[in-house]
């Protein structure tokens, strides 16, 4: 299955800004080192998300569950990065309750 209303996604931008691609940003550093070296940086943080919806949303889900807040979805697939080697990891969606579009919450290396 493929998430639910993929192509309405919210990814906030500070949260690849300000948090993903942040080299010292407190709990993001260490995905922004590894994202930096594969070719995504602060200042074209929209390659991130651009590929995020191409490679992530087009993917099928391997993960559901139920929280307090509406349903998470996870997929773990590859991104082909700036620097065009693939990196495998996952993302974390949420719909959440009384909403109806999927909203990005995070990414970690697989």
């Amino acid at each position: 299955m493929k998430i639910p209303n993929a192509a309405q996604a919210i990814i906030h931008p500070d949260k690849l800004r300000g948090y993903l691609l942040d080299a010292d940003h407190k709990r993001g550093k260490s995905k922004a080192a590894l994202l930096l070296s594969f070719g995504y940086a602060p200042g074209n943080w929209q390659q991130l998300e651009n590929d995020l919806r191409q490679y992530h949303l087009t993917a099928e889900v391997t993960a559901v569950r139920e929280t307090l807040y509406g349903l998470r979805y996870e997929i773990q697939a590859i991104l082909i990065t700036p620097n065009g080697r693939p990196l495998q990891v996952r993302t974390v969606w949420q719909i959440d309750k009384g909403t109806e579009y999927p909203r990005f919450i995070t990414l970690f290396p697989d």
